[in-house]
């Protein structure tokens, strides 16, 4: 019988059944310290341990600052889950990628680029954009709490299987467009809860051009569809990136272990409860322009009028993100002031994004009213991209270089917006507080990111490439 990349990593890795549900095993469980602690707490309570520490590994990275290297520097609770984290990971001998390791980073960034996630693994940790790693043909995905506490038991977890949906990007993107562009405009058509039940193939030959980078972030946004996962098929883009990484097979290995992943797709007969098309060719920009990553639009066009029909939910919902978003139907996006930029988040923090964002910076100045920041996924693109010149870049036209984190993506930190501020994001989540209470965030590609930050509005980056020598 056919089946899709979905059901074959399911079969993969089905352990048995337990009340209809499956029960599945887990090659890679990722851990950090916001939902690490209470599971470590129930293994002590019932004098269980760790069943696989060396599929096990944790980062530090919603909870620290990225202004400082100091576990105290966000203050006491968040000082208390970072130190936790500490005493378990040493206590059930855990490898530990703490602040200031030169490995460490946000767990989406710092796992892949040491080569820890290969094609044809199931990989989980307690944080929803665990999706990010489908790209490199996983089957990921975020738990909860009390999911955490089973897998360190018995690297194994109880799950309902999923529905198959099939996204084919195809085209060639338009300059100015990226992966951020795509994932966006497919919420945009399907809404925000239109993936929900599903699991997601990205296919098509936009996602085949797309680099690893750029297939994270799409599949990272996956969950903000409502998926449970996203993922992309393994080709030689795949083979290519995790060649040579730290922790990838070397050698012969590497090779056998590649003519195995090349076996991992979807049979060309496989039946998909769900297919959506997207042609790239035509997008511009993406913007949101409300409180989920739903409420979308290009740079180029209005926020819609009420009550107009609209594919993510009814008028009221529209009239209360408008109100929240203090912005009016029928205005032009392009004309919203904004007054801080930030670029990073697990969505958009690696290398290909910082030179995106640079290569629109060049020969620029931050607008007088925005404060504008920059924090690299990982001490490795922190420091690549000091290598490449991008910290002077962006330090010689305004912004502040920063430590990596999840910094402004969420408000856990001290990267925390003020009521009334109005940013914009590269991050993956804009419903109402995400980045502070009463704080505006409208989502945007780095490049995008990058043009507001110069012209002190949302603007459309394809006017400023297009006057790059």
């Amino acid at each position: 019988m056919p089946k899709t990349l979905y059901d074959k990593l399911w079969d993969r890795h089905f352990v048995t059944s337990v009340d209809g549900d499956g029960l599945l095993y887990i090659d890679r469980h990722l851990i950090h310290e916001v939902t690490s602690p209470q599971a470590f707490d129930g293994l002590k309570q019932f004098n269980r341990k760790v069943r696989r520490p060396d599929l096990t590994i944790a980062t530090m990275d919603h909870s620290i600052s990225t202004q400082s290297t100091s576990l105290d520097a966000c203050g006491p609770k968040n000082a208390l889950q970072l130190k936790t984290l500490i005493k378990n990971c040493q206590v059930n001998n855990i490898v530990l990628y703490p602040v200031g390791d030169s490995h460490q980073g946000i767990v989406h960034v710092m796992g892949p680029e040491m080569g820890l996630i290969h094609p044809g693994m199931t990989v989980v940790c307690g944080d929803s954009h665990t999706a990010t790693h489908g790209a490199l043909g996983t089957l990921a995905f975020g738990i909860g709490t009390s999911d955490v506490e089973h897998v360190l038991a018995t690297q194994t977890i109880r799950q309902t299987k999923a529905k198959n949906m099939r996204v084919n990007f195809n085209g060639e993107l338009p300059e100015g467009v990226f992966a951020k562009d795509m994932i966006l405009a497919l919420i945009r058509e399907i809404g925000h809860d239109g993936a929900t039940g599903f699991v997601v193939e990205y296919s098509g030959d936009a996602i085949s051009s797309l680099s690893i980078e750029g297939r994270m972030t799409i599949c990272n946004m996956s969950i903000e569809a409502g998926a449970k996962a996203g993922m992309i098929a393994p080709d030689d883009v795949t083979f290519r990136y995790l060649d040579g990484k730290a922790f990838s097979p070397k050698g012969e290995k590497f090779e056998a272990m590649k003519a195995a992943w090349s076996m991992l797709f979807s049979d060309v007969d496989a039946k998909f409860d769900k297919t959506v098309d997207i042609d790239v060719s035509r997008l511009s920009p993406q913007v949101t322009w409300g409180t989920n990553p739903g409420q979308v639009i290009g740079i180029d066009e209005a926020v819609p009028q009420l009550p107009d029909s609209y594919s993510d939910g009814d008028s009221s919902a529209m009239q209360k993100a408008l109100h929240y978003m203090d912005i009016n139907a029928g205005q032009n996006i392009g004309d919203v002031a904004i007054s801080h930029v930030f670029i990073g988040s697990c969505t958009n923090s690696r290398i290909e994004d910082l030179r995106e964002a640079a290569a629109v910076v060049l020969n620029g100045q931050v607008a007088e009213q925005v404060k504008a920041i920059v924090v690299p996924g990982s001490m490795r693109v922190k420091k690549l991209a000091e290598e490449e010149g991008l910290d002077r870049v962006f330090i010689n036209a305004g912004f502040e270089w920063r430590l990596p984190g999840c910094s402004m993506c969420l408000g856990m930190n001290d990267d925390v917006l003020k009521e009334g501020d109005r940013c914009a994001s590269t991050s993956n989540r804009n419903f109402e507080g995400r980045q502070g209470r009463g704080a505006r965030t409208h989502l945007v590609s780095p490049a995008m990111a990058a043009g507001a930050a110069l012209k002190g509005k949302l603007t459309d980056v394809r006017l400023l490439l297009r006057r790059q020598p």
